[in-house]
């Protein structure tokens, strides 16, 4: 009875299940019909070809070695060049430098030899003007001669001076003023305990400056010690 009911229930829940016969029972295999990919494809010439792969990579380093080897040896010939850039422009800096100096310096004293033979002349009018007693300088009812003189003579000594002047010569050393010996010629010493020592007590000639440069020295007597 049990078997009975148990057909009855499987033909009345199951009514188009039926069973498959063993022999009938088939197994299949499917296969892409799809093209491999291009991993695929370089992960199979790598495993043909690993010498070949090796070779490449071993390539492509020399090449990356020699790139870096050629940079560096145009960055050395950027810094020397650049080095040598900086030197020219420096060397022709300096070049400039010198010829302005030059040409500064020859218009400030491009007058030096005129006005050098012209002291002589300023040191014979000071003579003349140092040789009229001083009583006589001004004396024009008693000496008018020698006063007229001497006022042409002073007259003169200015005109000149002012002409020296204006190219830039000037006159120095004065009684009582330090002795330098850049400036001034020592041609003797005498004591003056009235005057200071290392001073100047004495003119024999008087100095001149050409735009501040000593065009010649004074020529002075020092005063010493008692």
């Amino acid at each position: 009875q049990v078997k009975n009911l148990s057909s009855i229930v499987d033909s009345t829940i199951f009514p188009s299940v039926r069973a498959v016969p063993s022999t009938q029972v088939q197994t299949y295999r499917f296969f892409s019909d799809g093209k491999p990919t291009t991993d695929e494809q370089k992960n199979a010439v790598e495993e043909e070809n690993p010498e070949e792969d090796k070779n490449g990579v071993e390539n492509d380093e020399s090449h990356a070695e020699e790139e870096v080897s050629e940079v560096d040896q145009l960055q050395t010939e950027v810094k020397k060049l650049k080095d040598q850039l900086l030197r020219a422009l420096a060397e022709s800096e300096n070049t400039r430098r010198i010829a302005k100096r030059d040409v500064a310096s020859a218009r400030s004293f491009a007058v030096t030899s005129f006005a050098k033979s012209l002291l002589d002349t300023s040191d014979n009018l000071t003579r003349a003007m140092d040789a009229v007693p001083t009583e006589n300088q001004n004396d024009t009812e008693n000496h008018p001669v020698l006063a007229t003189l001497y006022e042409g003579i002073k007259m003169t000594d200015d005109g000149l001076t002012k002409a020296l002047e204006k190219n830039g010569l000037k006159r120095f050393a004065e009684v009582g003023e330090k002795f330098d010996p850049n400036k001034h010629e020592a041609l003797f010493e005498y004591p003056d305990p009235e005057k200071e020592a290392g001073t100047i007590g004495q003119i024999m000639k008087v100095g001149f400056t050409l735009n501040n440069r000593v065009l010649r020295s004074a020529e002075v007597g020092i005063v010493k010690k008692a």
